[in-house]
Formats: C-alpha cells, structure tokens, sequence
C-alpha cells in the first residue's frame, strides 16, 4: 500500500530554516506530482507547494513564494520542502500528499496523505 512518512520538523527560531523530507513507497512515484500542505490549530488544512512529476513545474502559495522551495528526487522516491525565512505564522503539522486529482491547490484533489511532522516557529 501506498505510505508517505515526512520527517525534518522541530522547534526554529524566527528567521531560521527548516527541510522537510518527505518517503514515498507502494506507487510509482515518478508518475504523480506531489503537494506539501500545513495545518495550524484551528485552522483548515491549507495549501503550500507542489511539484509536478518530473519537477520541471512548481507552484507556491503566495506565503511560501520567496521562502520555501519544494524539490523532488525520484531515484530516492522523496519531495523536500525547503523552508528558509521562518514566521511564527509558519507553525504547523506539515503533510505531504499525492497529487492525483486535477486542481492543484485543493486538499480534495490529493490521496495518499502523511501523517504529518510538526514545525514550530518561535518568536
């Protein structure tokens, strides 16, 4: 079956840096794009950055625009979220998702989610 496990969270000050990783098993994984979602407390999953199959595509959220870099290896079976200018804003359970649907920025479009792994940015 298809797993996705996303690891690279913890606790960073304001303005620090983050990469987030993101193992794929059980699919095919050069034949999906890939989405990096974040959900804060009492907030709704949102949007963050995809990369499309063969990583030549991305696509931000506009918070992440200019700050995260989303990446892929698919010899490793792994997308990366490279995030670098850190906001208290940017607290979260970060996921990764795969892109199997056709609108690219909607939760509802992407299966095969993570379960997760914790950013927290402090002041």
């Amino acid at each position: 079956q298809v797993q996705l496990v996303e690891s690279g969270g913890g606790l960073v000050q304001a303005g620090g840096s983050l990469r987030l990783s993101c193992a794929a098993s059980g699919l095919f994984f050069s034949s999906y794009a890939m989405g990096w979602f974040r959900q804060a407390p009492g907030k709704e999953r949102e949007f963050v950055a995809r990369i499309s199959r063969s990583g030549d595509s991305r696509l931000y959220a506009d918070s992440a625009q200019g700050r995260f870099t989303i990446s892929r290896d698919n010899i490793k079976n792994t997308v990366y979220l490279q995030m670098n200018n850190l906001k208290p804003e940017d607290t979260a359970i970060y996921y990764c998702a795969v892109h199997t649907g056709i609108v690219t920025r909607s939760s509802s479009h992407y299966n095969y989610w993570g379960q997760g792994t914790q950013v927290t940015v402090s002041a």
